[in-house]
């Protein structure tokens, strides 16, 4: 490492105040103009959090999700175990319905389930003490991932490489370092002086507001551009990789990611240029055969219509269709990077194989 040690002074997007039973989130829907945090007692007010993208990327979504579930049953007045687990279903199939398409929010909210089945001889204290702790282990564990998803991600790139980016897959989408951007920030601490380009994500506006403000608050060098811009920097010559995360990886490789996303993978090989998805193994789900079985949430019409213009911007009445996500081939995806290693095609190979190599 060099002495930029940019990754020391990121801000932790989700964590948790034990001692007042609170779940404190970076509220992304105030950025870039207001750094708020929110400090989260009530399950409704968590949904909500995590449903309106007050707290938002794969990861940070199942890290809100395990804290959450954590503190639901925590605040849970069951006498009996029986009760506490009736309470516990209750708890989990309420987070569960906040966000269909990531993977993350339903593999934490199992992950916690297997917590707590395997604690039921305890007491109900040493039961609730386990969800902290397992709680914690998935946050814990998610820096790790991500730090080791940006160095394998980082053998890929050279020095001085313009870099594509679409939505946010950063710091504050993470426990720390963030998927696609981690090796931004490690190749930042190395000297490698990457220019970022980075997608507007229309209609929310991901990049725009959430990528664009955390890379220029760690000095890195980024340029902003709109989504139908991808095109003519690749053209001139100013992208020699695409980096994104997903939320969702098939068993094939397929993946979807923000809307948006498989129209730069489409352009990427077109101009022959590498696109890489940069993915946890939480968020490949090797029971989901193709892009075909991800089932894609539909967003409001007032996202597109009204949401960040004063006036309405679309006329009254108009139909919208505003899918939050798109998946992209597998055939226009040149590698997955995970934390094991990188996983190139046929994915329907090389992904059982990044779990195979688990410690």
């Amino acid at each position: 490492m060099g002495d930029n040690n940019i990754t020391a002074a990121m801000i932790q997007s989700v964590t948790l105040d034990d001692v007042n039973d609170t779940l404190v989130i970076l509220d992304q829907t105030m950025l870039p103009n207001e750094k708020v945090f929110l400090k989260l007692k009530e399950l409704k007010d968590i949904w909500d959090a995590i449903y309106h993208l007050k707290v938002r990327g794969a990861p940070a979504i199942g890290i809100a999700a395990g804290y959450g579930l954590y503190l639901g049953v925590k605040a849970s007045a069951a006498q009996t175990k029986e009760e506490l687990a009736e309470d516990f279903e209750r708890v989990k199939d309420y987070l569960a319905s906040s966000r269909p398409t990531a993977v993350n929010l339903f593999w934490a909210l199992d992950r916690m389930e297997a917590r707590f089945q395997r604690e039921l001889s305890g007491s109900i204290a040493e039961i609730k003490e386990a969800l902290r702790q397992e709680a914690e282990a998935i946050r814990a564990e998610d820096e790790q991932v991500c730090e080791q998803i940006g160095r394998h991600a980082l053998s890929l790139l050279k020095p001085g490489w313009g870099i594509l980016t679409h939505c946010n897959a950063g710091a504050i989408a993470t426990a720390k370092y963030g998927t696609a951007l981690a090796p931004i920030y490690l190749g930042e601490e190395q000297g490698y002086g990457f220019k970022v380009y980075a997608d507007e994500t229309r209609p929310l506006l991901q990049g725009a507001r959430l990528t664009a403000w955390e890379l220029m608050q760690a000095g890195i060098d980024v340029t902003l551009i709109c989504d139908n811009m991808s095109s003519i920097v690749m053209k001139e010559g100013e992208i020699q990789a695409v980096l994104v995360g997903c939320d969702r990886v098939a068993a094939n490789g397929d993946t979807a990611n923000k809307i948006g996303t498989s129209a730069v993978a489409i352009l990427a090989k077109h101009y022959g240029i590498p696109f890489y998805v940069c993915a946890p193994l939480s968020t490949v789900d090797l029971r989901c055969a193709t892009g075909d079985d991800i089932h894609i949430e539909l967003r409001p019409d007032e996202e597109i219509t009204s949401k960040w213009y004063e006036k309405p911007m679309a006329p009254e009445g108009v139909k919208v269709y505003n899918p939050a996500f798109d998946v992209t081939d597998h055939e226009h995806i040149t590698a997955i990077v995970t934390e094991n290693g990188i996983a190139y095609p046929p994915f329907a190979d090389s992904l059982p194989a990044m779990f195979a190599k688990r410690k």
